[in-house]
């Protein structure tokens, strides 16, 4: 069926825009304006009461937290061959970096843009330091083209939107070769081009 697809085109939902076209879904696309605050009006909080972008409405359920709507689109359309089977080895290494970009790096590049003191206790923070964090993620995407090896899965699809968002966006990664290597690799893709396109077409319309 349709995926009833909320966003605005400047929030993470141009990730979730990205991988509908990827996955070839039929979708709906509804605007919330944040000038007018739709996404903290009563009928989106009765979808998401975080009043946050993107959610998405599929066969009568709602996801909403961009990762959970970017792996639930991996197996929604497994024709796509964006994720690997559940019973593949590889789903581990799948699940580890689409977390890891969702609970290490996007709130460790959040605390740098913020300009927070560093903790205290790093023990208790889920990325333990921003330093640790940006490394370990150099490494796993330097030995090849794609995390999981040769081939692109969903897993990229975050990983490279959120590294593309801090290094241009909030500028808090150091455009290292590495980075700037596999960003090119992932967004070169026609499906990517097709949901920037989109999303342009969507900023005037707000206009």
């Amino acid at each position: 069926g349709t995926v009833t697809f909320y966003t605005h085109p400047m929030s993470r939902g141009r990730i979730a825009h990205w991988m509908l076209e990827e996955v070839g879904a039929k979708y709906d696309v509804k605007i919330l304006n944040f000038e007018k605050r739709e996404h903290k009006d009563k009928k989106y909080l009765a979808i998401n009461p975080m009043g946050k972008l993107p959610a998405i409405i599929h066969r009568g359920v709602t996801i909403t937290e961009t990762p959970a709507i970017i792996a639930y689109l991996a197996d929604a359309f497994p024709k796509a061959n964006l994720a690997p089977s559940v019973d593949s080895p590889e789903r581990g290494a799948y699940y580890r970096w689409l977390f890891f970009g969702h609970g290490c790096f996007e709130p460790a590049t959040i605390d740098k843009m913020l300009a927070r003191p560093p903790a205290e206790k790093t023990m208790s923070l889920g990325w333990g330091t921003y330093d640790d964090t940006v490394n370990t993620l150099e490494k796993a995407i330097s030995s090849n083209p794609f995390i999981l090896g040769e081939r692109f899965t969903a897993a990229d699809l975050y990983v490279s939107s959120l590294i593309q968002a801090a290094m241009f966006l909030a500028k808090t990664l150091e455009p290292r070769p590495a980075f700037q290597q596999y960003l090119a690799r992932c967004t070169d893709r026609p499906a990517n081009q097709r949901a920037i396109r989109q999303c342009d077409e969507l900023l005037k319309q707000l206009a």
